[in-house]
């Protein structure tokens, strides 16, 4: 399973990351990545085979700052475990960035209308297929990145969930979900998103769960839910009832589990 962990707000957000990601290590992955932006600077991404102690050390000496963010840890479906497949995925031109659960189904037809349109690819994921999509309407229509988002969903057919950057409108965040869980964090000025709720309870017990064909325009202080077709929806905020040390004590159980059944000689 993959596991998608995001940020938006005034706090210097790698750390909230990197911490959300580790509590996502439970799902199972090979790869993981990070993107960053805000702080009025260029987007940073960074990915990395292997665990996220592997990507921490490759960002060790980088700029890492910045005020929003997106990370991923991949369970690989369209091409091997490596740097290059990871999450985050940018566009060809540099105008988006995405991180996605899920599979596009029909990403092969989608990228050869996109090769004929003067597409290049550097990975073999469905991923970066949806995320050229997004810019190559984004450009080619003239409309904003919610609209671009929309209009590239429309024409998916599989499952996702996803995460977006666009480095024209760094004031928001946009998640959009269908048949891949994704829930939304409320804070005081800043949103969080997961796969899950494990990396967000430890800051904050509201959420929002989006629904299939759901699309959130989330900024630092305000988060507006549609569907795709553009209806304008009432969020239902909910409050978490589990408590951080039990999800922690969760989770290890989890993870001592896989463990003890992918161990031979623990038997």
């Amino acid at each position: 399973m993959c596991g998608i962990v995001a940020y938006i707000g005034k706090k210097e957000v790698c750390p909230i990351i990197i911490s959300g990601l580790k509590r996502l290590e439970y799902r199972g992955y090979d790869s993981s990545g990070i993107a960053l932006a805000g702080n009025n600077t260029k987007a940073k991404v960074y990915k990395k085979k292997g665990k996220v102690s592997a990507l921490e050390n490759i960002i060790e000496n980088k700029d890492t700052s910045g005020t929003i963010g997106i990370g991923h840890t991949r369970w690989a479906t369209h091409g091997i475990p490596n740097d290059i497949n990871a999450h985050p995925h940018t566009s060809m031109n540099g105008k988006f960035i995405v991180i996605h659960n899920g599979i596009i189904e029909n990403y092969a037809r989608l990228k050869r209308k996109l090769i004929d349109r003067g597409y290049k690819f550097e990975s073999d994921t469905d991923t970066e297929v949806l995320t050229n999509l997004i810019e190559y309407i984004y450009l080619k229509g003239k409309v904003s990145a919610e609209m671009a988002v929309r209009l590239a969903l429309s024409k998916v057919v599989g499952a996702y969930g996803i995460v977006v950057i666009c480095t024209d409108e760094t004031d928001k965040l946009i998640a959009a979900r269908k048949g891949s869980p994704l829930v939304i964090g409320i804070g005081k000025d800043e949103h969080f998103i997961a796969s899950d709720a494990t990396p967000i309870i430890e800051h904050t017990n509201s959420v929002i769960y989006l629904n299939n064909d759901n699309i959130a325009i989330i900024k630092r202080s305000e988060l507006t839910l549609k569907t795709i077709g553009n209806e304008e929806l009432t969020p239902r905020i909910e409050q978490l009832t589990l408590e951080i040390d039990k999800i922690e004590k969760m989770v290890m159980t989890i993870l001592c589990s896989k463990k003890y059944l992918s161990n031979p000689a623990l038997f």
